[in-house]
């Protein structure tokens, strides 16, 4: 009975510890973001500490996903556009695994950006799926907002409308462009946190 109860309690102990490592592990809004090193489309190497002094957008992206088809009609770029021109770091992530929907080599991925008008600053290629698991992306899209100090700002949904319908974009309340406009006048978005919706990261 003994040995009994001491084997529930190292169990439960067990799992109380990877419970609070995998709480501790999660971005939380208003702590500094999760820092990372990817390569871009192009073979060159990114850290989050490389944008210091900038505000970045982190944009968790997959072509052949319906939810991303539907704000590259034109959202998606116009965000890209607006955001850039204000000197924000836009990094459109990309964490499919090899063999995995939405994968891309860096051919495709310059032939997706000419062919879709996108404007991101860089693709980053997670194809381990370090980063994206370290940001906790569940989503294609799932946006992020970090500040200038490498504060975490904003995590979540682009809009409120979870459809792959385009009409929906204009009736959806925009969250993410409404955090993003936010930070940048040095203002804390409301909502920070919202639920994000698309397809699953294909990790």
């Amino acid at each position: 009975m003994k040995l009994a109860k001491l084997v529930v309690s190292a169990g439960a102990i067990l799992c109380a510890a990877t419970f609070a490592a995998s709480l501790a592990a999660a971005p939380q809004v208003g702590q500094p973001a999760p820092d990372f090193t990817v390569k871009d489309s192009n073979g060159q190497s990114h850290s989050l500490k490389d944008f210091a002094g900038k505000n970045v957008v982190l944009e968790w992206t997959n072509h052949d996903c319906p939810f991303v088809v539907k704000h590259y009609s034109g959202n998606m770029q116009a965000l890209q556009s607006d955001m850039t021109a204000q000197e924000v770091v836009w990094l459109s992530v990309i964490s499919s695994a090899p063999g995995k929907q939405g994968h891309v080599d860096s051919a495709k991925a310059a032939e997706l950006t000419s062919s879709r008008n996108a404007g991101p600053t860089a693709i980053l290629f997670d194809e381990s799926g370090t980063m994206g698991k370290a940001y906790d992306a569940k989503t294609t899209p799932h946006m992020y907002v970090i500040d200038k100090n490498g504060v975490l700002q904003y995590m979540g949904g682009i809009d409120s409308i979870p459809s792959a319908k385009v009409d929906d974009i204009a009736k959806a309340t925009p969250y993410f462009a409404n955090a993003a406009k936010a930070v940048l006048v040095g203002n804390t978005p409301d909502p920070a946190v919202t639920r994000p919706y698309g397809c699953s990261v294909k990790y």
